[in-house]
């Protein structure tokens, strides 16, 4: 019993070894796993330039690789492309894959401009040395040293061997790269200038006629023509039958049948034919009479020319009074188109120059003419005046009154200078364009413009064929810098006597 006992109080003393034991063997796997992981970190620390953890020995400052962005700073003047292609934005935007766009602040923004020398260290260049700077708004200001306006503007370097000229605007090459300044030879070639107007087909009215009597008679049958049949000169449209016409066919033919006593008397003979002609009884009825020597109880009325029957009247057995129209015919072999120019577009035009005719309802087909009359009144509601082009048409495709598009070509084939539109500014009391004189420089210039068309406009005065002018962006280059004290050395130099 007493040795039972001692046993039982010596278990508790083995437990707590125990415990104590398994302690020890927790922290050796520990410390052998944390081993394992530092070293595992600094193999792949090593490999890829990461750095190691500050708990680790002989960690070290992480430094920045060569050739990576730095951080910029300064507000976000813009976005650029996500992926390094050619694309900005002035606004947050995404790519169509989803991708935002990258901001670009104020100091990573490409710079094609030199940073100003600081006062304690002057400035210089590869190639020349800077003389003074100058004020930028042209005030007859000038510093030896780097400085600034009133209105924080910066001074302009002048080198040695520029020119000290006043009407002359010097903008830097990073200015102009960003303002997308582009500039053209001054063109010697011909101004073509297409006029462009609208107009209807009408007849022509020298080959439009009507048929009427005149004389009170009776249409005793109309011929199987009706309206829009073509009919030629002579063709018979009716027959017609009056007192009057009678009374002077029996006239003719008693002259022409005589007394039997004598011949038949000139004088006589020649008035009875001059009644029948006086009533338009037709040459063909005339030798009909002659022929037989009897008076016909109807007349058969022929076609006076070719045409088209625009209008037809008469109806069988029908009263006509003399000058009722019958019947209208036109000739539309030869046609009028008749434009309405703008007034300002008058002087340009002239007879004899080629039009282009195109109608409306025609998709694809034009016609060419001439310009065959200008009309020497201006409508006063419109303020429009009117032209005439004869056309040809053969085919009876263009009608009256159809709508029709013109184009005239106007201008001269002779060579002229000329600039793109673009390049003038005009003022309204006077127009200018920027000589481009290279390396920056340009120059106000004041012209005398000429004839417009197809975007360019004619230079009477103020350019030569080798002059260079800014067609792009000109506008800016006013406001970048001195443009208005340039041009008031401009007008200084025209006051000079």
């Amino acid at each position: 019993m007493a040795a039972s006992g001692c046993s039982r109080r010596a278990h508790p003393f083995r437990a707590d070894r125990w415990r104590s034991a398994m302690r020890k063997l927790f922290a050796l796997i520990a410390i052998v796993l944390a081993i394992a992981a530092a070293g595992i970190a600094g193999i792949m620390a090593g490999r890829s330039d990461m750095p190691l953890p500050g708990w680790l020995p002989g960690a070290k400052v992480p430094i920045a690789r060569a050739g990576a962005e730095p951080t910029g700073t300064g507000p976000v003047i813009y976005y650029r492309h996500p992926d390094g292609l050619a694309a900005f934005s002035a606004v947050p935007t995404k790519t169509g894959a989803g991708k935002a766009y990258l901001p670009v602040r104020a100091s990573q923004d490409v710079q094609f401009e030199k940073p100003p020398a600081s006062a304690d260290q002057p400035a210089t260049t590869d190639a020349k040395r800077i003389k003074f700077y100058r004020n930028p708004m042209g005030l007859p200001d000038t510093s030896p040293t780097p400085k600034k306006d009133s209105m924080g503007m910066d001074y302009l370097p002048v080198y040695d061997g520029e020119e000290e000229d006043g009407s002359t605007v010097k903008v830097s090459a990073g200015k102009l790269q960003k303002a997308g300044v582009r500039s053209e030879l001054v063109a010697l070639a011909p101004l073509g200038m297409p006029v462009r107007a609208l107009g209807t087909i009408q007849l022509d009215e020298r080959r439009v006629s009507v048929v009427a009597l005149r004389f009170e008679g009776f249409v005793e049958a109309v011929e199987n023509v009706t309206t829009g049949s073509t009919v030629r000169k002579g063709q018979p449209l009716m027959r017609v039958y009056g007192p009057a016409l009678s009374s002077a066919a029996a006239e003719y033919v008693s002259v022409l049948n005589g007394r039997a006593d004598g011949p038949i008397p000139a004088q006589g003979l020649k008035g009875a034919r001059r009644r029948l002609e006086n009533l338009a009884v037709p040459d063909a009825a005339l030798s009909a009479i002659e022929r037989m020597r009897e008076v016909p109880v109807a007349i058969a009325w022929p076609a006076p020319q070719d045409g088209v029957i625009l209008e037809r009247t008469a109806v069988n057995g029908m009263r006509a009074a003399p000058g009722d129209v019958l019947f209208r015919i036109a000739d539309t072999l030869l046609i009028w188109a008749q434009i309405d120019l703008a007034e300002r577009d008058l002087d340009m035009v002239a007879v004899g120059q080629e039009v282009t005719v195109a109608p409306r309802g025609m998709r694809g087909k034009s016609f060419v003419g001439k310009i065959a009359l200008v009309y020497p009144q201006i409508n006063k509601e419109t303020r429009t005046g009117r032209i005439r082009v004869e056309l040809d048409n053969p085919e009876g495709v263009l009608k009256p009154d159809m709508y029709v598009e013109a184009q005239i070509a106007t201008g001269t084939n002779k060579p002229v200078l000329s600039v793109a539109d673009s390049a003038v500014i005009d003022s309204g009391q006077r127009q200018i364009v920027l000589i481009d004189k290279g390396e920056g420089r340009f120059e106000p210039r004041q012209v005398k413009l000429g004839r417009h068309g197809a975007g360019r406009v004619e230079i009477m005065e103020g350019l030569a064929a080798d002059d260079r002018v800014v067609v792009s962006a000109n506008f800016l280059i006013d406001a970048e810098s001195n443009l208005k004290a340039a041009l008031q050395g401009l007008d200084s130099g025209e006051k000079q006597p």
